[in-house]
């Protein structure tokens, strides 16, 4: 074999070696959306969630470590597993043990998006190391902090992702949304929660506002219902009276909030 030959056929050999060893791609967050791990009941909710634009907004990244607090269902798992399966973490805290069977069950179903998934534990009465100290990119909270108030353990919910968080780390929370004038009674009795004292909370617990969305609101909704906001669809606790009405309505007013936890300030020379 000529010299040229030989330094071709290496050259070849390396650039299969090196194909071989790179990372198969991620999925787009949009294929991931209308992939078919996704159960159909969820998917019909999208319109009401928008999670492509919700999850651009918080600046998910398909290599990030994110931690979801209470999944419940998976509505959201359905998505952030597997698209961070191949080059990301994801964390699910549950609410509590009663949760873990079913959870667990959905995740054993299809390992080839859930095998990664870490599950944790998040909430009352000492569950508050919701992922490694420092080491989540993203912490994400969908519609719970109305329950965190009717518990009275709101701040330490807040703090536990705070610490669960990389200096730099993002909190994207969202929770329907109170009208103005309202109080702490009427948030854990409707389920709709000033946007002014979450973002207070958040404050207090150490994070900076950075961003506001108006992706979730819905002008339609009056919010003032015999059962609160569960009152609305996916709920509907009211059953079949009004149900017309009240799907011509729709999910929630939401307010969509980013925060960030802020990174340490570089010490002034003296």
């Amino acid at each position: 074999m000529k010299p040229t030959s030989s330094i071709a056929a290496v050259a070849l050999l390396t650039l299969a070696s090196l194909a071989r060893a790179a990372p198969a791609p991620s999925p787009t967050l949009a294929e991931v959306i209308a992939g078919p791990q996704r159960t159909a009941a969820f998917q019909a909710r999208d319109r009401y969630r928008h999670p492509l634009q919700v999850l651009k907004f918080f600046g998910l990244k398909p290599d990030m470590s994110v931690v979801e607090i209470w999944p419940s269902g998976g509505w959201w798992t359905e998505i952030l597993a597997p698209y961070l399966h191949a080059h990301g973490t994801y964390y699910a805290a549950l609410q509590q043990s009663s949760e873990d069977a079913g959870f667990r069950n959905k995740l054993a179903a299809a390992p080839q998006y859930y095998d990664r998934v870490i599950v944790t534990r998040a909430g009352p009465p000492d569950h508050w190391r919701i992922a490694p100290p420092g080491s989540a990119d993203l912490v994400l909270t969908f519609r719970n902090v109305h329950n965190w108030l009717a518990g009275g353990y709101e701040k330490e919910m807040f703090a536990a992702m705070y610490r669960a968080l990389k200096p730099g780390g993002v909190l994207g929370l969202e929770e329907h949304r109170a009208a103005p004038g309202t109080t702490r009674a009427d948030w854990v009795k409707t389920g709709y929660v000033s946007q002014d004292f979450v973002i207070g909370l958040a404050r207090e617990a150490g994070f900076r506002l950075v961003a506001k969305s108006e992706i979730n609101a819905n002008p339609k909704d009056t919010k003032n219902y015999p059962k609160g906001v569960w009152t609305l669809p996916p709920t509907l606790a009211l059953g079949q009276k009004d149900r017309a009405k009240y799907l011509a309505i729709g999910e929630s007013d939401r307010m969509t909030l980013k925060f960030v936890k802020p990174r340490r300030l570089a010490l002034r020379s003296q």
